[in-house]
């Protein structure tokens, strides 16, 4: 007979997701499913609205990354308009944005990775939490809480709120840097940095106890995909898209924007609500790709600053020239808090970066209007079109973990293979598998819809729990 073994919710991730674990008669493991289960359906009820206001409606699709969709959002109305912002909005939009890279970064790494990193994935579930972590390891869970707290002030120094700004707008910013906002940021900086060079010891020389789980964390041959500039190197706000293989070739380079829809193609599962996005010449299901910080890492050449640069080669050094293993997005998160601290230092010394010529203003210049940016969790994808009042006609949001939709199932059955055991089971296996979605640190509550046919399931229980009938669409 077979078993079937439900783990929900997947703790500590962004957003509601389960996994089924299906059995053999023997008690192995057979087949997996991870199941987005929310729906929330922005695309569509956006229809109609004005399109200067989507910055503002598609930020309340997350409190965590919000910054990364009004960015998205702000760059497809720019294409509608057809303006270039000014040269000083464009320095405070990427700078906002690494802010919010390092403290998303944070928030992943000190609080939700790691309890299971410090603590252990065997630990007792009661303490394997964030209080945990501060009683266990007070001074990591302090930097954990400096370090967000750093991003978060950048965010709040340029916008005047931490969540869900209105200052990103269409053609730019609402308002210039202040130079005493700008000197108050480079104050902290050396702290922010400090904190990142102590993690990043502390990570590097506790690899070794996770040997086991590099070796079957989603560690398994994909192409990659990230941002890059014209030399190939990293870019957060800016750049074309890059997808290398997984071998290390370069199969596409410098995709702009606008033409994503002849790489990228979106399928639906039946057992969940995110969307499954493939690579097109490999066709569905087979264009498994990888986002994210690890995507970006392997996808890049080099990152363009020089710490994270020496950081970049160590990586490689350490883990060949394409690094499959998904617990290593661990790793390359701390590497890209790196690069935007340094990020942040040059910005900051620009002088330009205090012009007061903030934003350009246009009407309706295009019908359609596409933007492209590298979000914590990996690339996001609005397109927009509209009529020639400017109402919204149709929207669509790829968003970073939809990305990774397929390569996270293919991880849980990876892991659930390796761990499960049908006859013993215990805590610490199904955590490992919890664990490694945790590691694409998704983010669910962005699987803004399903495209195509829903999956539903209508299950009948007696009064015992006994399933007597199910019928699935």
């Amino acid at each position: 007979m077979t078993k079937r073994i439900t783990i929900e919710p997947i703790s500590r991730i962004e957003g509601h997701g389960k996994i089924t674990i299906h059995l053999d008669g023997e008690g192995h493991v057979a087949s997996s499913e991870f199941h987005v289960t929310q729906i929330r359906g922005f695309e569509k009820f956006t229809e109609g609205r004005p399109f200067y206001e989507m910055p503002g409606i598609t930020a309340r699709i997350c409190g965590i990354c919000p910054i990364s969709h009004l960015l998205a959002s702000a760059k497809a109305c720019d294409a509608i308009m057809a303006v270039r912002i000014p040269p000083a909005a464009r320095k405070l939009r990427e700078l906002v944005h690494c802010a919010q890279m390092v403290q998303s970064h944070a928030l992943s790494f000190f609080y939700l990775s790691a309890p299971d990193l410090l603590l252990g994935m065997n630990s007792d579930p009661a303490t394997r939490n964030v209080m945990g972590v501060i009683a266990d390891h007070p001074e990591l869970a302090r930097d954990g809480i400096e370090l967000r707290k750093f991003g978060l002030h950048i965010v709040e120094g340029l916008a005047q709120e931490r969540v869900h700004p209105s200052w990103i707008v269409p053609g730019g910013v609402e308002t210039p840097l202040a130079p005493q906002v700008r000197d108050h940021i480079l104050s902290e900086l050396p702290s922010a940095r400090a904190i990142t060079e102590r993690t990043m010891r502390f990570f590097k020389g506790a690899l070794d106890n996770y040997k086991e789980e590099i070796s079957v964390f989603g560690s398994f041959p994909t192409m990659y995909a990230g941002l890059v500039d014209g030399k190939g190197n990293l870019q957060f706000y800016d750049g074309n898209l890059r997808f290398r293989g997984a071998s290390g070739e370069i199969i596409e380079d410098q995709i702009a924007a606008e033409d994503y829809k002849q790489w990228i193609g979106e399928a639906s599962l039946r057992e969940s609500y995110l969307k499954a996005p493939y690579f097109i010449p490999q066709g569905f299901p087979g264009g498994v790709y990888r986002v994210g910080p690890l995507g970006r890492l392997n996808a890049a050449g080099a990152c363009g600053t020089p710490a994270a640069d020496a950081e970049f080669r160590e990586f490689h050094e350490r883990f060949g020239a394409v690094a499959h293993s998904a617990f290593l997005y661990h790793y390359a998160r701390l590497i890209e808090i790196t690069h935007a601290l340094e990020k942040i230092e040059m910005l900051l010394n620009d002088p330009h970066i205090l012009d007061t010529h903030v934003r350009a203003t246009a009407g309706v210049n295009a019908l359609e209007g596409v933007g492209m940016i590298e979000a914590p969790r990996g690339t996001l994808i609005h397109h927009y079109k509209v009529n020639e009042e400017g109402a919204i006609t149709w929207a669509n949001l790829i968003v970073a973990t939809g990305h990774n939709n397929l390569a996270i199932g293919r991880s849980v059955q990876q892991v659930a293979a390796h761990y499960v055991d049908g006859t013993k089971l215990n805590e610490g296996m199904l955590n490992h598998v919890s664990a490694v979605v945790r590691a694409y640190d998704p983010c669910l509550s962005c699987s803004t819809h399903a495209d195509g046919s829903l999956a539903m399931r209508i299950r009948l229980l007696d009064a015992e729990g006994r399933l007597l009938d199910e019928v699935a669409n």
